[in-house]
């Protein structure tokens, strides 16, 4: 049987032939592209790629560079580092404005080209030289795409030789001393940046990174830590889109960036990854046609990120009393992922077994995932099951709740060997 997600993706090109706005005529390179390409990519969280249309096009990230290059700058500084230079609130302005904080003239935030410019300037350590600094981008950029990015040469010349806004805005920041290193240094970095070139199944790559905690699905390589993707996550949710990210947000509901050339990159958290490509520009700068296939997959999917299923009323799949050779047991079945609301339903049906001798097991070998707040409320529950009085063996094949140290010991019921808490008799 042939997986029908790439027909459904063919039909979704199909259905979305409204095609308004024009190409991108502030960048000459950029104006000579053929309007009519069309193409979708998505990833999923095991690296399998299904497209449609053009998908082999290749075309320049432009602005969609910019939530990568915020990651690697985050990854070399730290949180508190990046606030200091650029902020987190929406401008509700377009890319290109001055939107700068007053007092300070730190940039509203990373997304607008005013700030891009700014973290461009934060990758690696401050002592890195202009070569480095873009050898780390390009490095990073690649690492998210699983591939070696090459720069489209003739775009960027092209974009310097008309980027006299962004280098006002570069000296607008180094006059207020936000960036330090010269204007056109930082200004010709972040331009190559953007010149480097993608397709969709690249953007779909680099989202199922972000929407992986940071591993990319196809290489398997960690990008950046955890904790990055979530902050990146957060801003492209309320900034991704510019000016254009309240109705972004309601309509469509996935964290995305979009570039002038024509891609539009989502990354649904845990979920999907996902490009789009097609040149023509609406009035907020992104790709019409890309704006109504997202809109389409968000509503035949279900991929909007405030419908997320309600979480944890199934975490607990058996629960009760079992009898075996006159012996008795408390068991308990869980499944699933596992996070701090599901982890709650799992612990409460541990708060009804009473104390005393009576041995316990805990069976995890269906748990799909565990964050950190669920490990450790499980392992709490373990802990003060003993507490009570109770012998208990975690059943935990794959070892996703066992503390590290934690001894061998072999299920009860199946004979089967399980890295456990405790033993039965």
């Amino acid at each position: 049987m042939k997986v029908p997600v790439s027909d459904y993706l063919q039909q979704v090109l199909g259905e979305c032939l409204a095609d308004e706005g024009s190409v991108c005529d502030v960048i000459p390179e950029l104006a000579r592209v053929d309007p009519d390409q069309l193409a979708v990519a998505m990833c999923v969280a095991d690296g399998t790629m299904y497209t449609a249309g053009d998908a082999d096009s290749r075309f320049t990230i432009q602005s969609i560079s910019k939530p990568f290059t915020y990651a690697l700058a985050l990854a070399d500084r730290g949180e508190r580092a990046l606030l200091e230079r650029v902020g987190v609130e929406p401008s509700g302005d377009p890319f290109n404005e001055i939107s700068l904080e007053a007092g300070t003239g730190r940039p509203d935030n990373p997304m607008i080209n005013v700030g891009a410019i700014t973290t461009y300037t934060l990758v690696g350590d401050g002592d890195l030289g202009a070569q480095e600094r873009f050898e780390r981008v390009h490095a990073g950029l690649s690492a998210f795409a699983g591939r070696d990015l090459a720069v489209d040469e003739a775009v960027f010349a092209s974009e310097m030789s008309t980027a006299h806004r962004n280098l006002a805005l570069a000296h607008l920041v180094r006059s207020h001393d936000i960036i330090t290193c010269d204007p056109h240094e930082a200004v010709t970095g972040y331009v190559r940046q953007c010149a480097l070139l993608v397709g969709v199944r690249d953007l779909a790559v680099m989202a199922m990174t972000l929407a992986g905690h940071g591993r990319n699905p196809v290489t398997g390589v960690q990008v950046v830590p955890e904790p990055v993707c979530r902050l990146v996550l957060s801003v492209m949710a309320t900034s991704g889109m510019y000016d254009a990210a309240g109705d972004w947000m309601t309509q469509v509901g996935i964290p995305a960036k979009s570039g002038i050339a024509g891609g539009i990159l989502g990354a649904l958290p845990g979920q999907v990854g996902l490009g789009t490509f097609s040149p023509r520009l609406d009035r907020f700068g992104s790709s019409s046609r890309g704006v109504q296939i997202f809109e389409r997959l968000s509503t035949d999917m279900g991929m909007h990120l405030m419908s997320s299923p309600l979480p944890g009323v199934a975490a607990v799949s058996e629960s009760g009393v079992l009898e075996r050779d006159g012996e008795q047991w408390f068991q308990t079945v869980v499944q699933g992922p596992i996070r701090f609301v599901s982890g709650e339903v799992v612990l409460r049906a541990l708060s009804r077994i009473e104390p005393g001798p009576m041995p316990v097991v805990i069976d995890v070998a269906r748990v799909a995932s565990v964050d950190d707040v669920g490990r450790r409320m499980l392992q709490e529950g373990v802990r003060r099951l003993k507490l009570d009085g109770h012998r208990v063996l975690l059943i935990d094949p794959r070892e996703v709740l066992a503390d590290p140290g934690a001894d061998a010991t072999t299920d009860a019921t199946t004979g089967e060997a399980s890295t456990g808490v405790g033993a039965l008799p």
